[in-house]
């Protein structure tokens, strides 16, 4: 029973992932970006960002909305900073309003699910396309959300009158603020 306990969140995110539901964004390969055609229907994608209340980030999104073409892909970013005197890492989720607009809403790159780490005071201001630092110093981290309306939302009638979707993310502290390297073992007995 209590494997079935910690199984439960993953797989509940993989069955979110794979069916929409719970307004889950399906993950979907990246082959049909390349062949999709945009469409005349525009949505417009608003954004929203919250936090739980251990989580002392500042965080919210750099644009309230914007307009996308059906079968276009689309590029928004959050921000976050640590007002703090302490590191804090957190981890992100996401909901997707109306929970039918999940089924489209395709995500090729995100921030959710991934441990993110700012130091006290941080502001870390990333190049669009680099893992590296644009400058050192207080700097705001820039998170971007990559992502597209599938064509096929089109031929759904439970989305002919959707004309807003709403990407909401929620930063969580995590409970393990401890910095892990790669190759470093967590799991090891003390006395090994």
């Amino acid at each position: 029973m209590t494997g079935a306990t910690i199984l439960s969140v993953p797989l509940y995110r993989v069955f979110c992932q794979k069916s929409g539901r719970g307004g889950k964004a399906i993950q979907k390969g990246n082959e049909k970006v390349e062949t999709m055609k945009p469409e005349d229907r525009l949505i417009t994608v608003k954004f929203n960002a919250d936090r739980s209340a251990q989580m002392q980030w500042d965080f919210r999104p750099q644009q309230r909305e914007i307009e996308v073409r059906v079968g276009e892909t689309a590029l928004a970013f959050y921000n976050a900073k640590n007002p703090t005197d302490k590191p804090i890492i957190g981890i992100s989720t996401y909901t997707i309003v109306p929970w039918q607009a999940g089924y489209y809403f395709n995500k090729i790159q995100c921030f959710c699910f991934e441990e993110q780490r700012l130091n006290p005071g941080e502001e870390e201001k990333k190049a669009h396309n680099s893992e590296q630092p644009l400058f050192k110093g207080p700097q705001r981290v820039e998170m971007p959300v990559f992502f597209y309306l599938d064509p096929d939302l089109l031929n759904d009638p439970r989305m002919d009158n959707v004309d807003d979707i709403v990407l909401s993310y929620t930063f969580f502290s995590s409970k393990d603020q401890e910095v892990k390297y790669p190759g470093q073992q967590t799991n090891m007995p003390a006395n090994a």
